[in-house]
């Protein structure tokens, strides 16, 4: 599942196969890689059969990371790593109950704040299974806010880490640009408005800097590749 969506996001680099799909990090290696990439697929699997919505929101998340990661200049190594944890950050999800997050309406405060546990349990989960740390913990943060006005830590600034920095710049173009039962997708040039506008408040400044200079038809393919997958399923 990842190595197709890390195919999707190679715009300028040739694709990597599914043998290549392990992280090189501390103490890793391929074996470790692949091992982390089919615990990788069995909870995209499961969070698919939860909700096909949330499915579909991670795949685009990770593919939008990636790109901004590379634009980045990030090594290969790096991306992969910030790949897995952009692919699994609402894995939390699968704690929350489907009453709330089959909810078709806005939220109350109470259940509002049971979502906002999903980072945390995601975290757990992850380091429960040994998942590479970076990776986990990108799952943790990517809730903060750059100003420190976020969750589940407060942390502000280089407090959170690279990659949940960027997933949050991914996650906010996707829910924007995405179609929602109580409100309508965004256009990408709106979306991309509204990040500028967050710029130092929600988000890393050099990170939306690098994010705005990448061409608008860039995030449209991407989503298209995406949803040509999911057309391929059914």
């Amino acid at each position: 599942m990842l190595a197709r969506v890390w195919k999707i996001g190679a715009f300028s680099q040739k694709p990597v196969s599914t043998d290549d799909a392990g992280v090189a990090g501390v103490g890793s290696n391929r074996d470790a890689g692949g091992s982390y990439d089919i615990t990788l697929e069995a909870l995209g699997g499961a969070l698919g059969l939860k909700d096909s919505e949330t499915e579909g929101h991670s795949k685009r998340v990770a593919a939008f990371t990636i790109a901004i990661a590379r634009a980045m200049g990030l090594t290969q190594d790096r991306v992969r790593v910030i790949a897995r944890g952009a692919f699994l950050h609402d894995v939390g999800m699968l704690a929350i109950s489907d009453a709330i997050l089959r909810k078709p309406g806005p939220l109350s405060p109470e259940e509002q704040a049971i979502m906002q546990q999903h980072a945390l349990l995601g975290y757990k989960m992850l380091r429960k299974l040994r998942f590479p740390f970076e990776s986990a913990d990108i799952v943790y943060s990517h809730q903060e806010r750059f100003d420190g006005s976020g969750y589940p830590r407060g942390l502000k600034w280089d407090q959170i880490p690279l990659g949940a920095r960027i997933v949050a710049i991914a996650e906010a173009f996707d829910t924007m640009t995405s179609a929602h039962p109580y409100r309508t997708a965004q256009s990408i040039s709106s979306a991309r408005g509204e990040i500028e506008r967050q710029l130092g408040k929600q988000f890393d400044p050099e990170i939306v800097a690098v994010f705005l200079s990448l061409a608008e038809n860039i995030w449209q393919e991407l989503r298209n590749e995406i949803e040509a997958q999911f057309a391929q399923k059914r």
